[in-house]
């Protein structure tokens, strides 16, 4: 079975940079969590079938991206082991499960149970970045994300992804991609 997964947007950056080309995971590496019954349910012309592709999709190529990462001699990403640890793993969740939540270093340290100096050196060193850093970044992918949907205006988006209002997301926006949101817009629908 083949597929192609197409990325359109700023969010996996990382992920890409750290893949090679091509990556080849062998049938004996990892476990596919996909089973007969479901590749037969796909194939099956009834409503709802693309819904349903798409999601295998999503699974077998989560499924796979841990395999590469964690087969024997991977050289894996820091960032990607950043996720298991005990500190900076919950830490990334938070970010990455609420963006829009007025985060401040010393409340996401004081949610992980550590102090400020202590997660800010630890999520520097483990997902290369300080988690400021990190929060404005994902905020900002998650933006150009909804800046893709034609009915999403500026102030809008600045809301859902954590900016005070249009003005600073656009400010940000800018000095992130070089270009501002209605141009980023324009380039990319």
């Amino acid at each position: 079975m083949s597929a192609l997964y197409t990325v359109g947007s700023g969010t996996p950056g990382r992920l890409l940079a750290a893949l090679p080309p091509l990556a080849v995971i062998e049938a004996h590496v990892g476990v596919c969590p996909v089973g007969r019954t479901t590749f037969e349910e796909i194939t099956r012309e009834e409503p709802g079938q693309q819904i349903l592709l798409d999601r295998v999709l999503d699974l077998m190529l989560i499924t796979a991206l841990r395999a590469w990462f964690t087969r024997p001699g991977a050289q894996v990403p820091a960032w990607y082991r950043a996720h298991g640890d005990p500190v900076v793993g919950p830490a990334l969740r938070m970010l990455r499960s609420d963006p829009a939540h007025p985060w401040t270093l010393p409340a996401l340290a004081a949610r992980t149970g550590v102090s400020r100096a202590g997660l800010a050196r630890r999520f520097a060193a483990l997902a290369g970045q300080p988690p400021m850093t990190y929060l404005r970044k994902r905020r900002l992918a998650l933006a150009a994300d909804l800046l893709r949907e034609p009915d999403a205006t500026l102030a809008k988006v600045a809301d859902h992804v954590g900016f005070s209002n249009a003005f600073a997301l656009s400010a940000a926006f800018k000095r992130e991609h070089g270009v501002s949101p209605s141009e980023y817009r324009t380039s990319v629908t």
